[in-house]
C-alpha cells in the first residue's frame, strides 16, 4: 500500500515546472528584443493531479515505487507558437540549453498519432535544488500550434468522457477536424512574412503612442502644464486620423521638450 506524502512528493516537480515557466518566459522576451520576433508566443505548465498520476500508472502498470522514473510527464510545461516552423526553432533552442538534459524527443508532427494528434515532445531530466539536496526530477516539454493546441484540448476532454474509448464516428470526425487544424497551419506558413509584419507594425505603433503619452504626463510632473496640454491636443488629432508620421514626429517633440524641462530643473 502507497503511503507517501503526495504534497511533499509533487513539491519538487511544482518547483520545476515554476522555474521553467520562468525560463521559457524570459527567452521569448530575451528574443523580441533581440530578433523582433519571437518563435514563443506563450508558454503555461501544470503538476500532474493525483488521481492522474495514479490511473496513468495503473494504466501504463507502473509500480509505485517506479513513478518517478516510469511517469515522464507529471510536470508539464507547453510552449505555443504561432507557426510550425517556430516549433522546430523552439526545439533547437531546447537543445542547446545547458541547464536541463534532454533525456529523448518524440516528434508527433512529423509522424502523427493515429487519432491526429500532432505536437513536438521533450522529455527532459531537470535539476531542483530542494531544502535536502539536488534532486533530478523528469519534465514533458509541449511544443505545438495554437490550432494543434485547441484540437488536443478537445481530444482530451472526449477521451475523459469516453474514458479512452472514442465511439468511431467520433474518431472520424476528430482525425478530419485535425487535418482541417492542419491545413490551417500550413495557409497560415503561407503568408508568414505578411502576419509577422503586421503584427510588428501594431506593435510598433502601440509602442510609439505609450512613448508620447508616458512623455506628455512626465511633462506635467516637470509643471509644463501648457506645452503637455498643446501636445495632448496635436496627440489627440493625429491620432484620430491615424498619421503615424505625425505622431513619430511628436513623439520627437515631446523628448526634445522634456530634455530642457530636465535642464531647467537641474539648474
Amino acid at each position: 500500500m502507497d503511503t507517501r506524502d503526495w504534497g511533499m512528493f509533487l513539491f519538487p516537480y511544482e518547483q520545476a515546472v515554476e522555474e521553467l515557466k520562468v525560463k521559457f518566459k524570459t527567452l521569448r522576451a530575451e528574443l523580441k528584443k533581440r530578433e523582433v520576433f519571437s518563435p514563443i508566443e506563450f508558454v503555461t505548465g501544470r503538476v500532474k493531479r493525483t488521481s492522474s498520476i495514479l490511473e496513468k500508472a495503473n494504466r501504463l502498470q507502473v509500480s509505485m515505487d517506479q513513478i518517478e522514473k516510469g511517469i515522464e510527464d507529471i510536470a508539464g510545461i507547453r510552449i505555443m507558437c504561432q507557426f510550425v516552423e517556430d516549433i522546430h526553432r523552439v526545439v533547437e533552442l531546447i537543445r542547446e540549453r545547458k541547464d536541463f538534459n534532454i533525456v529523448y524527443e518524440k516528434d508527433y508532427i512529423t509522424n502523427k498519432k493515429e487519432s491526429g494528434y500532432r505536437s513536438y515532445h521533450v522529455i527532459i531530466e531537470y535539476p531542483v535544488q530542494t531544502a535536502l539536496g539536488m534532486k533530478n526530477v523528469l519534465a514533458e516539454i509541449q511544443i505545438r500550434t495554437l490550432a494543434m493546441n485547441f484540437w488536443a484540448t478537445i481530444e482530451h476532454s472526449l477521451n475523459y468522457k469516453y474514458k479512452s474509448d472514442l465511439p468511431q464516428p467520433v474518431k472520424e470526425r476528430l482525425q478530419k477536424a485535425a487535418e482541417a487544424a492542419f491545413k490551417l497551419d500550413e495557409e497560415m506558413s503561407s503568408i508568414r512574412q505578411e502576419i509577422v509584419e503586421s503584427q510588428q507594425l501594431f506593435e510598433d505603433h502601440a509602442n510609439l503612442v505609450g512613448v508620447i503619452l508616458n512623455g506628455i504626463q512626465e511633462l506635467y510632473f516637470y509643471h509644463k502644464v501648457r506645452e503637455a496640454a498643446q501636445f495632448q491636443l496635436i496627440f489627440n488629432e493625429r491620432w484620430e486620423h491615424q498619421d503615424v508620421w505625425g505622431l513619430k514626429q511628436l513623439s520627437a517633440d515631446i523628448q526634445d521638450a522634456l530634455n530642457r524641462a530636465k535642464q531647467n530643473a537641474a539648474r
